[in-house]
């Protein structure tokens, strides 16, 4: 072959080589990118599949939490109705519940036997626990509803720990301790009636868990805050139950110091959790196993300054004397148990009574204008949507004289509050203390 032909095929095999080389490479890239393009195609399916999860994720939670949104409202709706209930419930078991108390005061007035009197004591500490339970669970489930408005004032707290100081007195003496208020200056900014509350249930807390020594409460200056602390020398609480004490219900028992013999419904410490939180004043305690407890609370100070002489200038005068002979009361009372029971409490009394049960039979009462009564006695709810405060203003304008006046209702409502202010008529809540009455009475004829 000649050597011509042999360049000639010896090129011809380096081109196809290269040819070859360069499909090969093209092949390979194809390859590749074919490759790439599935994988693309993976992760784009992969996606819309994660994407429509997540939509419909979204899509559920979304019912989800229309769903909430509406258990959420008709759990809000059923705690007013509740609140409503209960409020309305309360009324009504009050009335029988006032009829007994008077029932009582004036059965135990007739007792001439120690064993009579006994009797009469243990009806009254039963009456005092229906009513304590009544009104704790009405106050727990206003404070769950968030129906509670509070009004935010100045508040000294020497006038609080004075009347404190004397409502628990009697009780310290009676079980053998030492029940002592430190006298302070400080002014708090906080609700008035609710921090009366949270401080007289710990104290009661305190008296009761404490069998030996006594109960310290006192004040002082923490920077912005005026921190009171109650202190005791109880049966102390033991650290796994120092959240377990603010539930329901919870009483610390197992204690051999603890003296629970008063009662105590365990109710007393959920109240004070509730109203310190409605208030924002944290609550804190330490307490020793056997020696003590400690409850701390924090309240912001306020700019006001008291001084001691405000006590005199701001303390009710005190009754005169508690002589009611002869006095002439206009009962007006609508439920007649209650009707019977305080006009025998108030013949007890040697009081004139004449009764009637609306505001048409007190005018028709009054007709003989020679029996003109020393006071006004009304129900704020009579039948038929009729009104005590109504009753009242009737008869001192029939009267033409402001007739001493006294409002008793079961309603808690401030507007009864604000109707009594303005008309110048004593307030009393159901059910009625009679001995309270009978010093209010004295006082109003005084």
């Amino acid at each position: 072959m000649p050597i011509r032909d042999i360049r000639d095929a010896e090129r011809l095999r380096k081109i196809n080589q290269a040819l070859i080389s360069r499909v090969e490479r093209s092949m390979d890239q194809q390859g590749n990118a074919f490759s790439l393009f599935q994988t693309a195609i993976n992760l784009e399916n992969q996606v819309r599949s994660r994407t429509e999860e997540l939509r419909a994720t979204l899509r559920r939670l979304e019912v989800s939490n229309i769903d909430l949104a509406v258990a959420k409202e008709s759990a809000e709706r059923a705690n007013v109705s509740k609140t409503r209930f209960l409020a309305a419930a309360s009324h009504d078991i009050l009335q029988p519940l006032n009829a007994a108390h008077l029932s009582v005061s004036a059965l135990a007035e007739i007792q001439t036997t120690e064993e009579g009197r006994k009797l009469v004591r243990q009806v009254e500490r039963s009456l005092n626990t229906m009513e304590d339970l009544l009104h704790t669970l009405l106050d727990i489930s206003k404070l769950d509803a968030g129906v509670v408005e509070t009004s935010i004032n100045d508040v000294p707290l020497e006038p609080l720990f004075s009347s404190l100081k004397s409502d628990f007195q009697p009780l310290a003496t009676q079980k053998g301790l030492k029940l002592k208020f430190l006298s302070t200056n400080a002014v708090v900014r906080s609700d008035r009636t609710l921090l009366r509350r949270i401080v007289q249930n710990i104290v009661s807390n305190a008296i009761r868990y404490t069998r030996n020594g006594g109960v310290l409460v006192g004040a002082r200056r923490r920077g912005e805050m005026i921190r009171i602390e109650v202190a005791d020398t109880g049966c102390g609480i033991p650290e796994d139950q120092r959240e377990a004490i603010f539930e329901e219900f919870h009483r610390c028992a197992g204690s051999a110091d603890a003296d629970i013999s008063g009662g105590g419904l365990g109710l007393g410490l959920s109240i004070v959790r509730r109203m310190t939180t409605a208030l924002n004043h944290p609550i804190t305690l330490s307490s020793v196993v056997g020696r003590g407890t400690v409850f701390h609370l924090d309240i912001p100070v306020a700019e006001t300054v008291f001084t001691f002489a405000d006590t005199a200038s701001t303390e009710p005068e005190r009754p005169r004397g508690y002589g009611l002979f002869g006095t002439k009361v206009l009962l007006v009372e609508d439920d007649p148990d209650v009707l019977d029971a305080m006009t025998a409490l108030l013949e007890r009394w040697q009081c004139t009574v004449r009764t009637a049960a609306s505001t048409a039979e007190t005018l028709r009462a009054l007709g003989d204008t020679a029996w003109i009564p020393d006071i006004v006695i009304a129900d704020q709810h009579l039948e038929g949507g009729d009104l005590g405060s109504v009753t009242v203003s009737s008869v001192r304008q029939y009267l033409n004289r402001d007739v001493p006046a006294l409002i008793i209702t079961g309603d808690a409502s401030e507007d009864v509050t604000l109707t009594a202010r303005t008309a110048g008529v004593e307030l009393m809540r159901k059910p009625l203390k009679p001995a309270q009455l009978r010093a209010l009475l004295a006082h109003l004829l005084a």
